[in-house]
C-alpha cells in the first residue's frame, strides 16, 4: 500500500508530519508485509508514478478534497511525525479516520 505524507524535509530520519499548506516535500511510503519498502519524493502531493492509497494529515483541520477526489482515504496522525511512528501506527491501526 501506498501512503502519501506531507513532509517539512527530503531527510527520512529528520523529517516531520507537517499541515499540508506548510508541505515541503511529500513522501510516498510503499508499506508491503509490515515492512517498508520504499520512500519516494516530490515536490507535489500528484507527483508520483503510482497512485497513493492513503494520505495522512496531521488534523481534522485539514482540506481532504484534493485527496478524495483522487480516491485517497484520509487518515490523522494525531501525535505519530516521524515516518516509522506513521508506519507503525498505520500497521497497528493506530491513525484515525478523519471525521467529515
Amino acid at each position: 500500500m501506498y501512503l502519501l505524507l506531507p513532509m517539512d524535509s527530503t531527510d527520512v530520519q529528520e523529517a516531520e508530519l507537517t499541515k499540508v499548506s506548510d508541505a515541503k516535500v511529500w513522501a510516498q511510503v510503499l508499506v508491503e508485509e509490515g515492512e517498508v519498502v520504499e520512500i519516494l519524493h516530490s515536490e507535489t502531493y500528484d507527483g508520483f508514478e503510482n497512485w497513493s492509497e492513503a494520505v495522512i494529515l496531521v488534523g481534522e483541520s485539514e482540506n481532504i478534497m484534493p485527496f478524495m477526489e483522487m480516491n485517497m482515504m484520509p487518515l490523522v496522525a494525531h501525535t505519530q511525525r516521524s515516518i516509522d511512528d506513521i508506519v507503525e501506527a498505520y500497521l497497528f491501526r493506530e491513525l484515525h479516520d478523519f471525521a467529515y
